[in-house]
């Protein structure tokens, strides 16, 4: 029998709508109607894929496609349940993955990184073999490592990515992760990065980002080398030594 869903916690909830944004593709209606993303998917309130026939729309030349997909738009609360639909599947990936308890705060971060990273990245990532190995600061600190994507090409890091992981962080520990998101991601010059996407695709970690965080994993595993028992020595028996009397009696009791 399989186990029971897990309810999606409404701070999780919060933080994917905070950074998926919710564009609308016709502000002349009254409701949400379809957008392209910066993948070219047509998108529908809070990142959910528009999908004809098991297969996602894609493509300004599609656009009537779908929006008769979903003919007058969808309101506020419809987007919400759109959402809450999408990350059922989420959710069982990661109640198969995760193989200690969470609370709803570490739940709800690890739900907000699988819906923008993806349930196959997060199945081989360092941050789930810390977390199962016990190791929860460790794996909280691995959200920080997956803030990079493609720009014209080149992998960067994305400051919109960097302020996502930074809040999946903070909720994953219990923090205020709503002041974390409103902290300004600095460049390497200190200017505010600005003009940032509402929704950025994130990749995974490098091949040195990845051999580093291996080797942190395995320094956890790494059991701690105990002192050898010092060996016992056995007591030496001592023999007394015969004195000049009792070497005299010891001849005539032989006599």
């Amino acid at each position: 029998m399989a186990a029971a869903l897990r309810e999606m916690p409404q701070e999780g909830i919060e933080l994917i709508k905070s950074f998926e944004g919710i564009p609308d593709g016709d502000p002349s209606t009254v409701n949400l109607d379809p957008y392209l993303d910066p993948l070219q998917i047509w998108t529908i309130g809070w990142g959910h894929a528009v999908v004809s026939n098991g297969v996602m729309v894609r493509g300004a030349d599609n656009k009537a496609l779908a929006k008769s997909m979903f003919p007058g738009g969808i309101t506020l609360e419809q987007a919400e349940t759109l959402l809450r639909g999408d990350l059922v599947s989420r959710t069982a990936d990661v109640l198969r993955l995760v193989q200690v308890p969470l609370s709803d705060n570490q739940f709800g971060a690890i739900m907000s990184f699988v819906f923008n990273c993806g349930g196959a990245n997060f199945a081989g990532s360092t941050l789930l073999k810390l977390l199962n190995a016990g190791n929860t600061a460790g794996a909280a600190d691995q959200f920080l490592v997956w803030n990079k994507g493609r720009k014209d090409g080149v992998l960067v890091e994305l400051p919109g990515l960097t302020r996502r992981r930074r809040a999946e962080r903070a909720l994953f520990l219990g923090q205020d992760w709503r002041a974390v998101a409103a902290t300004p991601v600095t460049r390497s010059r200190g200017a505010p990065a600005v003009g940032v996407p509402a929704r950025e695709v994130p990749e995974a970690p490098t091949a040195a980002e990845a051999a580093a965080a291996r080797k942190a994993m395995a320094d956890v595993a790494r059991p701690v080398a105990r002192k050898a028992a010092p060996k016992k020595v056995p007591a030496k028996k001592v023999v007394a030594k015969k004195t000049p009397a009792r070497k005299a009696a010891a001849k005539k009791t032989r006599r």
